[in-house]
């Protein structure tokens, strides 16, 4: 029986990835720069120890560096993918993570991961050079940039984790991660706190498992034991990931979460969602019906698009839908993201899949 593939126009990213909230005018980017300036002058004010000047000195020069590594490629759709970086390419592990590298790269997705050995190395083979960024941490041990990106012009070299870390997440589409030690599951778990606060758009998070692995299994069933059951977290919460071992699977939750679904903005407070195919009246009906306890007020609605969306022209065409979003249930708007994603996707047969 002929596998079903969900597809995506990989080109077609909003122009920043991170910031939702959109101001009430777009100011001018000299003014923005000014207030950079601003805020550097008023360190002196306050007579700032050299060591946090150190500090800021060093973030902005990595971030301004590493912005303009990744801004030729803004608008391509990139996954980040986290595991471990001892993990030895005769391991299982290495391998999946090579083929999920592969896959994504025929999807014309780029790969982005910390640029090291092990599955980070692993996922750089599979994508190619040419389909490859990485942002590799400087450490005195265990950290080097692997032979395939190694001398690229797209690897960016860091040392802070803490601008690395903003990297991993701001700049990309997705996130996989493999099985890994203390940093896989701390990022892991602070790309899950960022969705789930908000402060990050809703994005896919897949966790893949080795064949008959138990790593990611045993970690939910952590969550589930003590997490939900002494409700730390919401039942919802739990719909922000996904777990497989298939890696058609895998390729197929990152890509086909934006086959109808491209971004979202908030405008003027309310939350806009820009789609890749116009929803009909009736299913806007459904929406508003499935989804009402995420609503703060008023309903879900068709709507243009608006004037403070223009720093991002590319994607002016979008029909979208706009909603007085709670702000809270982060869980719920991605189920709702899911439901237009399954029920408004052109389906297309591994036989039409180049």
């Amino acid at each position: 029986m002929a596998r079903k593939y969900r597809k995506t126009r990989p080109e077609v990213s909003e122009s920043d990835v991170l910031p939702t909230e959109h101001s009430t005018e777009l100011y001018p980017l000299h003014s923005i720069i000014g207030s950079i300036k601003e805020t550097a002058d008023k360190l002196q004010q306050d007579q700032a120890t050299r060591g946090d000047l150190k500090i800021l000195d060093r973030a902005l020069k990595e971030l301004r560096y590493a912005f303009k590594v990744f801004t030729p490629y803004r608008k391509q759709r990139k996954v980040t993918v986290f595991g471990s970086a001892r993990t030895h390419p005769d391991d299982p592990a290495y391998q999946q993570a090579l083929q999920f590298g592969r896959r994504m790269a025929e999807e014309k997705w780029m790969i982005v991961t910390g640029a090291g050995p092990g599955i980070m190395e692993a996922a750089h083979v599979g994508a190619g050079t040419d389909m490859s960024m990485g942002v590799n941490i400087m450490l005195p041990f265990e950290q080097e940039p692997n032979y395939v990106i190694h001398k690229d012009e797209k690897l960016v070299n860091l040392n802070y984790f803490f601008t690395r870390k903003l990297l991993f997440v701001k700049e990309v589409h997705a996130i996989v991660c493999c099985a890994g030690g203390f940093g896989t599951l701390d990022e892991a778990f602070e790309t899950l706190t960022l969705v789930q606060t908000g402060k990050r758009d809703p994005m896919p998070i897949v966790l893949l498992e080795t064949p008959g692995g138990t790593y990611w299994k045993d970690w939910e069933t952590f969550l589930r034991n003590n997490l939900l059951k002494q409700e730390l977290i919401s039942e919802e919460d739990l719909s922000l990931f996904y777990i497989t071992e298939n890696i058609e699977d895998a390729v197929d939750e990152v890509i086909g979460f934006y086959s109808v679904y491209n971004s979202m903005r908030y405008v003027k407070g309310r939350l806009v969602i820009r789609l890749h195919v116009e929803p009909g009246n009736e299913f806007i009906e459904k929406l508003n019906d499935e989804f009402k306890d995420i609503l703060e007020s008023g309903i879900i609605t068709k709507v243009d698009t608006h004037e403070l969306e223009k720093d991002d022209a590319h994607l002016d065409d979008l029909p979208r839908i706009s909603l007085l979003f709670n702000r809270k249930n982060l869980g719920r708007l991605r189920q709702m993201i899911n439901m237009i994603n399954n029920e408004l996707t052109p389906i297309h047969d591994d036989a039409e899949v180049e």
